[in-house]
């Protein structure tokens, strides 16, 4: 009797888990206690995620997952085809305003964004890291840096130059002037789901552009929350709505803006693949691309590099945001004289991470989930290959046991430079260890991928570090010495060369790619001379 009655209970208690469990997975993590930020970015359980001055969409409906534990957090109403188009039409209506405000007073806007941002900074980078699933000192600074790009943006708002050049012909004026293209389209991934849109719009603006934005589809309520931070500047400022267009949606609204003549610069940020088709499409009708795409980036640690400084960067440069930067080293090419010692230094830091890892909003964590089961799948794809190839997993290799999309950070060795897994990017926390003979040997790997995004080396020889930012050094377009291949500042053009696509956005000149460049010329004399002497009399 004692055992049926405890075996009662059992079912009974299991029951209750059950439901509990189902309550718990269909239940909206909006609707929690600990999740009130994002009620106080203006978030409800069901969103709407068209804006063009007004809220209004008809696309489908879909539900954002928390990666760290698999559960909804809310909904996003996302836009049609229709919806994009009215979105554009109002964007164009927009420019026609914010075109005739001058430079400054349009830097005056997007400094007002900036301080709009600030105050919204903690609760933004919280649902970063909840939507996207990086650990919220990330989070929290990538809304940094679009509040730092901001200000970047105001000062060039008094800035945006253009020349005054001699003129052969007497009595004759030679100028080159800017102007800005109209309607950006903006096509922005998961990993850097604020900081990337950030990047386009705050230097678009100043130049006199208007945005229209296409989130990532897996993280529309940050493409939401930011977009209702912007309306209450452009309201309050009295500024039509649509000068900050978003039309969150599916492939098709990617489509049809990449066709679209109405929008004469699309950026795009995301794979090799996708970026590609978009760059054809747009080719197409003649428009204009800026592409940021994918980077299999090495850093290479000569035999006379500081170890200590290596092993602090290397397991950031690896490991960070659980491999899904863009700029996430990739390769690790390290010469044989300190092989086995950096080797051991990044395996004891792994063991080290791997003891923080958990939900991203937690402190004290250092190493979140993936963003999706996708990459879980990718991840464990890439690392079969890794061993078929010749590969040993030196540490990590498996799928954590827990809810969300955690895996182990994964250490790699033993696998040939030339491996078709190593010449691939795989957007997962997977590094390559790879052993070189000299140094020379390394660069040769570090530009034989076909990416050409970001790199690093690690020496204290002023001649190889020469070399290694000349004509004969690393081809990537973010060259770094003595600092990890990720976590780029503001201030100068982010950007790759080859198949990452060439684009540029941020600083340095990265403005002109949103303008179009006029060459003038002004005849204020009363003589007609051709230019070269020639006569035609």
């Amino acid at each position: 009797m004692a055992s049926a009655l405890l075996r009662l209970r059992s079912a009974a208690a299991f029951r209750n888990f059950q439901f509990y469990f189902r309550a718990m997975s269909t239940s909206y993590l909006i609707d929690e206690p600990k999740y009130s930020f994002l009620k106080e970015l203006g978030l409800d359980k069901v969103n709407v995620g068209v804006y063009d001055g007004k809220w209004k969409a008809s696309g489908k409906t879909v539900t954002s997952i928390c990666p760290a534990n698999g559960r909804p957090i809310a909904e996003v109403q996302t836009g049609s085809v229709e919806d994009y188009d009215r979105c554009v039409q109002a964007a164009q209506e927009a420019w026609q305003t914010w075109a005739d405000i001058p430079a400054p007073k349009r830097g005056e806007i997007v400094r007002q964004i900036g301080d709009a941002l600030r105050a919204k900074l903690q609760p933004l980078g919280q649902l970063v890291s909840l939507e996207m699933g990086k650990i919220l000192p990330e989070g929290v600074g990538e809304v940094q840096e679009y509040i730092d790009i901001c200000d970047y943006a105001v000062g060039l708002s008094r800035m945006l130059e253009g020349r005054v050049l001699p003129s052969e012909r007497p009595g004759h004026a030679l100028l080159e002037k800017w102007n800005p293209l109209g309607v950006v389209g903006v096509i922005s991934a998961f990993n850097f789901p604020i900081a990337v849109y950030g990047w386009n719009s705050a230097i678009a603006m100043v130049c006199g552009d208007v945005l229209l934005w296409k989130g990532a589809e897996t993280t529309p309520l940050v493409s939401v929350a930011t977009t209702k931070v912007i309306e209450e500047v452009l309201v309050r400022n009295n500024i039509p709505g649509a000068v900050c267009a978003l039309c969150t949606g599916g492939a098709d609204v990617g489509k049809a803006m990449s066709q679209d003549e109405r929008v004469p610069l699309v950026s795009f940020t995301g794979s090799t693949k996708i970026g590609q088709t978009v760059a054809l499409e747009v080719q197409k009708r003649f428009g204009k691309h800026l592409l940021e795409l994918g980077g299999n980036n090495a850093l290479l640690v000569n035999e006379d590099a500081d170890l200590d400084m290596v092993s602090r960067a290397i397991i950031f440069a690896c490991a960070g945001t659980a491999g899904q930067r863009c700029t996430t080293t990739r390769r690790l090419i390290l010469h044989e004289k300190v092989y086995d010692e950096v080797l051991a230094r990044l395996k004891k830091g792994y063991e080290q991470i791997i003891n923080r890892v958990g939900d991203p909003l937690d402190s004290g964590i250092l190493y979140g989930p993936m963003h999706s089961e996708l990459g879980v799948e990718q991840f464990k794809k890439a690392l079969t290959a890794a061993v078929e190839q010749g590969g040993k997993i030196e540490f990590g290799g498996k799928v954590i046991n827990r809810p969300g999309y955690f895996v182990e950070p994964t250490i790699i060795t033993g696998i040939a430079h030339i491996a078709p897994i190593v010449q691939d990017e795989t957007f997962a926390p997977i590094v390559y260890v790879l052993k070189c003979s000299s140094i020379d040997e390394a660069i040769l790997w570090n530009n034989e991928v076909k990416q050409g995004l970001s790199s690093s080396i690690f020496t204290k020889d002023l001649g190889l570090i020469f070399k290694w930012i000349g004509p004969k050094g690393s081809d990537c377009g973010i060259i770094n010495v003595n600092i990890p291949t990720n976590g780029a500042e503001i201030g100068g053009a982010f950007g790759g060369e080859k198949h990452t696509g060439g684009g540029r956005e941020s600083g340095t000149d990265s403005w002109k790619q949103y303008m179009r460049r006029s060459t003038i010329t002004i005849n204020y004399s009363k003589e007609l001379p051709l230019a070269q002497g020639i006569k035609f009399e």
